[in-house]
């Protein structure tokens, strides 16, 4: 008899993702409270102190975020493989809204900052952030059909998958060939360890912390070899049992979910969203970079993401989320534009010198709540709206 399909960490934690979203939420605010209050000066000094060769925050950025990032590309390849991703049709709509959902949001950006220093930018809206999003959706509870939950889950696992690529492809400073040449020859010897069927998570992990050491070193960002280590593990213990929920992949991924939800992720938040808004001039809130990454999330993304998926139903291509209806998907469309924590983590890829730190901050944490409060209302207002309607067309 065939074996239950076990579902991925995405889709049996949607509401340990959702709860980890408002923990998120809740370090944002803390942040921001402490870099408005007598306690400012001990956080950006703390934030800063060097432990060994790097600063706490960077630590924090290319150290801990590196375990956020194998996550990512473990759901990612689970997605692909086994799970909502796993076929041509499964992928058309979350791709296409995910495409559209970043270049819309990319041109929105260029056109306050196109031809200036700060073009360098573009990707920070492009982002969306699954724990921020799926913990409104939280707050909404039943009254969001759980195809739009999937559909939202899917979304931000393509967005994430683009989000890695413009990261090594964009973000990447001087290549020190010798450093890439043997972080090459350890991802090397990682997928021979798959070749050869070994299960045990110990020589990927230990050779996944050499792989972090020598992309860090080689000028390519330390956490694309988070990406890469999660491609390397295996999927499945034996080929003839290609669903246990005993496979490597299946382990490190459950393993890992509560301590990214609840602890890195937040660490994150509170160590990059303080902004200080005592004294703020109004050239930072209409600085293009505020301009362009705040709209870039709000309208950008909730443009290109409903405008693909109302293309691809038009053409036939895919179908819109079962039992959703169109002012549902809307709402849906506008939570993408919540693009907290990987817009935050591009943003400070971009401006690597802290030149637009805030511009950058305030836009994210603009664009994010408008979009988060906009989409809440959307998605709380529909049901209602298709209730009446049902009842109009019934009388």
């Amino acid at each position: 008899m065939r074996q239950a399909r076990p579902l991925s960490a995405i889709r049996t934690a949607l509401t340990s993702e959702a709860s980890g979203g408002l923990v998120l939420m809740a370090a944002a605010a803390l942040a921001l409270v402490v870099a408005n209050s007598p306690l400012a000066e001990a956080y950006a000094h703390a934030l800063h102190v060097h432990l060994g060769p790097l600063s706490l925050l960077h630590w924090i950025n290319d150290g801990l975020m590196v375990v956020f990032f194998l996550l990512v590309g473990l759901e990612i390849k689970r997605e692909a493989l086994d799970g909502r991703l796993r076929t041509w049709p499964d992928r058309v709509l979350p791709g296409l809204a995910a495409l559209g959902g970043m270049a819309v949001p990319a041109l929105v950006y260029l056109a306050f900052n196109v031809g200036a220093p700060t073009a360098r930018g573009w990707a920070i809206p492009a982002a969306t952030d699954i724990a921020f999003a799926l913990g409104v959706l939280a707050l909404l509870g039943p009254r969001v059909p759980i195809s739009l939950k999937v559909f939202l889950s899917a979304v931000a696992i393509v967005d994430d998958l683009g989000a890695v690529i413009i990261i090594a492809l964009f973000y990447t400073g001087g290549l020190d060939l010798p450093m890439l040449a043997l972080a090459a020859a350890t991802l090397a010897i990682l997928v021979a360890l798959n070749r050869f069927g070994v299960t045990r998570l110990a020589p990927y992990l230990l050779l996944g912390a050499v792989l972090w050491f020598l992309v860090l070193r080689s000028g390519v960002h330390a956490t694309v070899a988070g990406v890469l280590l999660a491609l390397t593990v295996p999927i499945r213990p034996s080929p003839g049992r290609p669903e246990d929920p005993s496979s490597p992949l299946h382990r490190l991924e459950h393993a890992l979910t509560p301590w990214v939800t609840y602890a890195i992720v937040p660490v994150f938040g509170f160590a990059n969203a303080g902004v200080s808004l005592g004294g703020l001039a109004p050239d930072a809130v209409l600085h293009p970079v505020t301009l362009g990454v705040a709209l870039g999330l709000f309208l950008g993304k909730q443009v290109g993401v409903f405008a693909s998926v109302r293309l691809a139903a038009a053409t036939g291509i895919a179908q819109r989320p079962a039992g959703a209806s169109w002012a549902q998907v809307y709402g849906v469309a506008v939570l993408c534009g919540i693009g907290f924590t990987m817009s935050l983590f591009i943003g400070g890829l971009a401006f690597a010198d802290a030149a637009h730190a805030t511009e950058t901050k305030l836009g994210v944490l603009g664009g994010s709540i408008l979009s988060g409060l906009v989409g809440a209302a959307l998605l709380g207002l529909a049901p209602v709206r298709a209730r009446v309607a049902a009842r109009a067309g019934a009388d």
